[in-house]
Formats: C-alpha cells, sequence, structure tokens
C-alpha cells in the first residue's frame, strides 16, 4: 500500500493539517517541526495524489490530442508544439494516432473523455463528429487542427491556406514555362488532398487535364504506374506538383533519377541536399500546434464567444526542382 498522509502524520507526530500545509508549501507551520514532517515523507516514501488534489478542484489537468500518425513528421511537429503549451500550463498530454481510420478517431476521443480530460485537440479523419455533443455541451472545450470538423459541429478550427499554396505551385511551375503539370494527391475524401487539387485546378483553369491527376494513398508500386502512365501519353506533363511530404519522397523515388521539375506541399528532411533539391510550399506544423493550444487553453480560462477559425500561411520555398525548365 503506499503511504498517505495519515501514515506521515503518525510517524512525525503532527496534526494531518500539518502534514497538508507542508506538502502544499503553506505557512504556519514551525521550521523545525517542517523538517520534521519532510523526514517522515523521505522515509516513508510519500508522493501527493495529485489525480485526486485536481480533481477536487474540477480538473483533471490532462489534454487529449487525437492525430493522424505519430510517424508523420508534420503531426509528430504538431504535437510537439502542443505538448510543450500543455507543460507551460503544468498539464499532461494524452495523445494517440487514428491511423486514417474514423472508428478508431472516435475510439480514441472516447477514451480520452472517459478519463474526464479538460480538453480536446483533434486531427479528424472521419466527418461525422456528432459524437462529440454530449462533451461540447458539457462544457468540455474542443479545437479541431489541420482539418475541419464535419457539418453540424462548429468549434475552434485552425487551418493551412491549403488552396492558396497549391495554386502558388503551380503559377510558380508555369512562371518557368510549363503548361503540363502533373498532380499527385492522397485520398480525395482527405479535406487537405481536396483543398489542394482546388487550388491546383483553379489556377490551371483551362490547362487542367484530367489524365494527370491521380488521388489515392501513396505507395511505390503506385505512384510508379501513375507516372508510367502519364509519360506515356503524346503530351506528357513536364511538371509535377505533389500534394504532400509522404508523396513528394515517394515520387522522388519513383522518378529514380529523372529530372522533371517538382514542388511538393510539405517540407521535409533533407529536401535542400538533394540534387536538384526540392522545392516545396511549406506549412508550419509547429505554429499550428501551439495557435491550438493555446486557444484550447483560453476556452480553458472561460474566455467566450463564437468559435474562431485560423487560416494559417504557408510560404513556397524555391530551392531548384521547382525551376527546372521544360525538358
Amino acid at each position: 500500500m503506499r503511504p498517505t498522509m495519515k501514515d506521515v502524520a503518525s510517524a512525525a507526530g503532527v496534526a494531518l493539517k500539518t502534514v497538508s500545509r507542508v506538502v502544499n508549501g503553506e505557512p504556519g507551520v514551525h521550521p523545525g517541526t517542517a523538517e520534521r514532517v519532510r523526514a517522515a515523507i523521505d522515509r516513508l516514501g510519500y508522493s501527493r495524489n495529485e489525480s485526486a488534489r485536481v480533481l477536487r478542484r474540477g480538473r483533471t489537468a490532462t489534454i487529449g490530442l487525437v492525430i493522424e500518425d505519430v510517424a508523420d513528421p508534420f503531426y509528430s511537429g504538431l504535437s510537439r508544439a502542443v505538448e510543450d503549451v500543455v507543460i507551460e500550463h503544468g498539464c499532461l498530454l494524452l495523445s494517440g494516432s487514428s491511423g486514417e481510420e474514423p472508428g478508431r478517431e472516435r475510439e480514441l476521443v472516447e477514451a480520452f473523455c472517459a478519463r474526464r480530460v479538460d480538453g480536446l485537440i483533434m486531427v479528424p479523419a472521419g466527418e461525422d463528429h456528432t459524437y462529440l455533443r454530449p462533451e461540447l455541451e458539457a462544457g468540455t472545450p474542443v479545437v479541431f487542427a489541420d482539418r475541419p470538423p464535419g457539418a453540424g459541429i462548429d468549434v475552434d478550427t485552425v487551418l493551412a491556406d491549403n488552396v492558396g499554396g497549391a495554386g502558388e505551385a503551380i503559377r510558380h511551375l508555369m512562371g518557368h514555362g510549363h503548361r503540363r503539370i502533373a498532380f499527385l494527391g492522397d485520398d480525395p475524401g482527405i479535406f487537405t488532398a481536396a483543398e489542394r487539387l482546388k487550388g491546383y485546378r483553379e489556377v490551371l483553369g483551362g490547362l487542367f487535364d484530367e489524365r494527370l491527376v491521380s488521388m489515392r494513398p501513396p505507395s511505390m508500386e503506385a505512384v510508379r504506374a501513375d507516372l508510367a502512365r502519364m509519360f506515356a501519353l503524346d503530351d506528357p506533363p513536364s511538371a509535377l506538383f505533389t500534394g504532400n511530404g509522404r508523396y513528394t519522397v515517394t515520387a522522388l523515388r519513383a522518378l529514380d533519377g529523372r529530372r522533371v521539375a517538382l514542388v511538393g506541399f510539405d517540407d521535409f528532411e533533407l529536401s535542400d541536399l538533394l540534387d536538384p533539391r526540392v522545392s516545396v510550399v511549406a506549412q508550419d506544423p509547429a505554429r499550428m500546434g501551439r495557435v491550438a493550444a493555446e486557444l484550447l487553453f483560453r476556452r480553458l480560462r472561460g474566455e467566450a464567444g463564437p468559435p474562431e477559425h485560423v487560416e494559417l500561411p504557408v510560404r513556397l520555398i524555391a530551392r531548384g526542382s521547382g525551376e527546372l525548365p521544360p525538358g
């Protein structure tokens, strides 16, 4: 059995209230008595029941975070920034990956809520979030990051400018003489993938060609097949726009040294060391995580008002690959 405050009081020969004052750093205890209490604490190995303390205050001092995949560099950066803010506020972060499975997303949210987290930050996998209504009605603040909630749920949301960033990438490639620009993107059911396709299509306008678009989860086999099909056309693409960091890396491997102008959405490690160096549309996952977490803690402090919908800017980094001329 873990030692209790009563055990410490008995060992130190003092009242329970005296032990409580020493443990909580309150005044009114004689220095000699306080030293005797601390000695008893060390001898018994007593530690304060933090859970019971915060529960008495109506909080658990925990925050739940649901992301797509902790192994993805974008989400690991976001997660670390959230954790930094959570620690700054003296709380503990509970996190889990949904793996793009709506059922897993809901399981994680319900598990966190069953543990009475004070608030939630979510990168959603599904489109139906009506299951959150009981928690929202109970006063649990929820912030969505990277993707918005499904219809019928309006909460604080932090997104990136996906449409604008994709459009900037296409204008950059067109500015270097390209008119046949292929797009490799993730499943179109994913909000960010659909938004980047929208930006790509809007800027191309009448140059848009459905044959130069492939949208499905990235794999080496799929990307090789898509590129082979596109390059076999009578009017093949001279440039490539990839919809996220994983797609960019997979496409570079599938190209196997073939020089094609390329701009990828999302920066990635070592992108500036390749030949040519890879031009990207860079997001700031750390900023997204920090903004989302700070929004959550403002709500926890009692800040009212309508839900905030924040769109963070992105920036194009021209390094060389996006500046190659048509072959």
